[in-house]
């Protein structure tokens, strides 16, 4: 089984990551969602969305952009990232199932516009 999170507003994928209003969470068995749920974005603190999603048993993380640093504390927690994505989470996720959602060149670079200048997501 796999558990993933897809960096949501509403009901498409967010392309800002850690600024995303939440996380829908799909759990896969045999190519089937076997369980749904949503997290509330507790906020953008860096590490803390890695290491939250890790003990959610969460493995692989869907998003339209991410910076390069929360990819890799991502990659050190044991979950993988896909960026790129973009559309309705329903689409996505069947995408996912199908093998036809590939991770996109979507590492942010910076986001001055959140007012920070921040380049982590």
């Amino acid at each position: 089984m796999r558990k993933i999170a897809i960096a949501s507003e509403g009901q498409k994928v967010s392309q800002h990551f850690g600024y995303c209003e939440g996380f829908k969470i799909a759990e896969i068995k045999e190519d089937k969602v076997v369980g749904e749920d949503f997290l509330k974005n507790p906020g953008h603190q860096p590490g803390l969305l890695p290491k939250l999603l890790s003990e959610k048993g969460v493995d692989l993380v869907i998003s339209g952009g991410m910076g390069g640093n929360a990819i890799a504390i991502f990659n050190e927690n044991n979950i993988d990232v896909i960026t790129g994505a973009s559309g309705e989470i329903s689409k996505v996720i069947s995408d996912y199932i199908s093998g036809d959602l590939t991770s996109g060149n979507s590492a942010c670079k910076e986001h001055a516009h959140h007012g920070n200048g921040m380049s982590d997501h």
